[in-house]
């Protein structure tokens, strides 16, 4: 078990950890964090860029102490801002460097280590260890790490340990394999030696540009902490997420599937632009949860079919394209729509040309519409499924699909033979329904939720369907009214991410009402599907965020990049500021671009490196002749 509940909402108790004036764990509240941009040594430039990131609302600030000198700076940059008067704690934040990390301890509030290269490097090799030579690895290792554990300790200097997926030493990799539980085990070392000393004012965090490792990471984490009877607090984050839309819903299935288990006692949205533009997505992502509790309540799932630490989907019947092999498809809601004319659909992936009196589909085309009782009076393409609500079918059964309610549905004998859409609440569930459904190849379900925890509902509904070996195909149904845009795509991602990673789901159906433009309810479908990897429809760009150790302007370049590989469905391009997790995360991705110096970019295909310090303006180009040499180019 890695949570309290799987159905009551309740936050997993930790200890309180103080940075500083701020307490995380305990009773607190969910903090709010994100990390400086600017060169560590123009200190006004990183006190006026804090200063902006504390006015916004973050409540730690994250700098980068690349070496000693950096790390000294700390200093002065404490104090400018503590002249204007801002005493928000400060984390030096460390790589490969342990002298500057023992510098900074004795300066700031707290210091983040990567276990993944604070004592050891890189270098992708296998090594073989027998129990014995594995031991005076961590011997080693301790020796390394046993001052800043004292030094913190005696300054009461607050540590986190933070595993990277993207940095996971050779030492691990080749003890653990690249694995969530490989990430666990390079923090429980430290943590472990923290502890031989009596050192216990630690965070830990699990951080991976693949939301499905970030989770299970987490996961594995608090049960290996259960079983043991830790409980040091959690620090959430998606590194490397992205920029704009795509950051946000990656950041928020990765967190939003971790808060809603209550799992999370600080948080940082890393993205891709200026840091003050994460704290109004992580205070949305947060803020969710103020309220949570006293929620209607669910009954206990007492036996628990999920795979929680891996990803195993669940095996449905194929009806049409949906469930079986298939990827999830996307519904869209056009039910409450006045006047549906052939343009409705352009926001949706398809375009009409009238010269030609055909239809174009894009990538991210849309599979099916609800129409409820609105019927169309021009032809659509045939790739694009209409559904009805039964009434309107009954007239019109040559045209599409009927929606059918649970009653509806158990009470009729006139139903579609090649799909029926039957809407179902938990409450809805009962034996009888079950029993017609395991009979029907032609069911699909489209679930919906009144719950204000509504993930949890929606997954038991799916552990009954489970237990009870109902293979019937899951379109996950939630709906939204009168928030923003940007809220219903991160409360959308997370609630419905949250069951998508856990294998759960055939397909997924925002119906948002007053909450953004068909395009963007339509783009935040794909995106989901897209950020939970069970469906890709475009280019995905494993993007840092930026710190003082970025070696070009990530933001530019990323939109330069973007601008001319768009395109690439399903290409994987890591867009590193530097090398701390940039190897790592080439790994995961098809193709790396990564600052090696000033000016200076390599760039990689997978982990390996394939040509060195280009010079920055002919990089770009480089990287499309790469992904050309590779096959992996398409034209425009």
């Amino acid at each position: 078990m890695y949570c309290s509940s799987l159905t009551e909402y309740q936050r997993f108790k930790t200890r309180e950890v103080k940075v500083g004036n701020i307490g995380i764990g305990g009773n607190n509240p969910i903090r709010i964090q994100s990390m400086t941009t600017t060169d560590t040594m123009d200190t006004m430039a990183t006190v006026e860029q804090s200063i902006r990131m504390i006015d916004a609302g973050c409540e730690i600030v994250r700098i980068t102490a690349p070496s000693k000198k950096e790390a000294e700076n700390l200093a002065n940059i404490k104090a400018e801002l503590v002249k204007r008067g801002y005493n928000t704690p400060l984390v030096a934040d460390i790589h490969f460097t342990p002298n500057a990390a023992e510098i900074a301890a004795k300066i700031v509030e707290k210091v983040r280590v990567n276990p993944g290269n604070y004592a050891d490097k890189k270098k992708f090799e296998e090594i073989e260890y027998t129990d014995e030579s594995y031991k005076d690895e961590l011997a080693r290792i301790r020796e390394r790490f046993i001052p800043l554990v004292k030094i913190c300790k005696e300054h009461g200097t607050a540590m986190r340990i933070g595993t990277n997926h993207g940095s996971l030493s050779d030492r691990i990799m080749s003890r653990y394999g690249d694995s969530p539980l490989g990430m666990v085990e390079s923090a429980m070392e430290f943590l472990r030696i923290c502890r031989e000393f009596d050192y216990h004012n630690i965070v830990l965090s699990m951080k991976a540009s693949n939301t499905l490792v970030v989770v299970q990471a987490y996961r594995l984490l608090v049960s290996k902490m259960i079983a043991e009877d830790m409980n040091y607090p959690l620090h959430l984050g998606v590194t490397e997420a992205g920029d704009g839309e795509d950051g946000r819903i990656k950041s928020a299935v990765g967190i939003g599937t971790l808060l809603e288990d209550g799992l999370g006692d600080t948080i940082r949205v890393s993205l891709t632009e200026e840091p003050e533009f994460e704290i109004p997505v992580a205070k949305d992502l947060v803020k969710r949860y103020n309220n949570r509790s006293g929620h209607d309540k669910i009954e206990e799932i007492t036996t628990n079919p999920l795979t929680s630490f891996e990803y195993n989907k669940r095996k449905t019947n194929e009806v049409l394209n949906i469930g079986g092999k298939n990827v999830p498809v996307v519904v869209h809601d056009f039910c409450a729509k006045d006047k549906i004319t052939p343009a409705s659909f352009f926001a949706l992936g398809y375009n009409y040309s009238v010269p030609l009196d055909k239809w174009n589909l894009t990538d991210m085309a849309c599979d099916f519409v609800f129409l409820g009782n609105n019927v169309l009076d021009f032809e659509v393409p045939g790739t694009l499924g209409l559904i009805y609500n039964y009434k309107t079918w009954i007239s019109h059964q040559d045209k599409g699909y009927p929606f059918l309610n649970a009653k509806e549905y158990t009470e009729t004998n006139e139903l579609s033979a090649k799909m029926n859409m039957v809407y179902v609440t938990l409450a809805d569930l009962n034996s009888a329904l079950i029993s017609k459904l395991k009979n029907d190849p032609t069911a699909v379900l489209m679930i919906d939720t009144y719950n204000k925890h509504g993930m949890a509902e929606q997954r038991k509904l799916f552990t009954e369907l489970m237990n009870n070996e109902c293979s019937t195909p899951v379109i996950i149904g939630r709906a939204y009214g009168d928030i923003t845009a940007n809220e219903m795509q991160l409360h959308s991602s997370t609630d419905m991410g949250a069951l998508l990673v856990d294998g759960l789901g055939d397909g997924v159906f925002i119906a948002a009402e007053n909450c953004g433009s068909d395009k963007m309810i339509n783009d935040t479908a794909f995106g989901i599907l897209q950020a939970t990897r069970t469906r890709i429809s475009k280019t995905e760009y494993i993007s840092c965020p930026s710190c003082g150790r970025t070696l070009f302007d990530l933001q530019e370049t990323t939109a330069k990049i973007r601008a001319v590989t768009s395109h690439l469905k399903g290409v994987k391009i890591g867009i590193m500021g530097c090398i701390v997790n940039g190897p790592g995360e080439m790994a995961d991705a098809d193709y790396g671009y990564v600052g090696t110096g000033i000016g200076k970019i390599t760039l990689y295909k997978e982990k390996n490196v394939v040509q060195k310090n280009i010079p920055e303006a002919e990089a770009v180009e480089a990287l499309i002749n790469l992904i050309k040499e590779h096959g992996d180019w398409v034209e425009a």
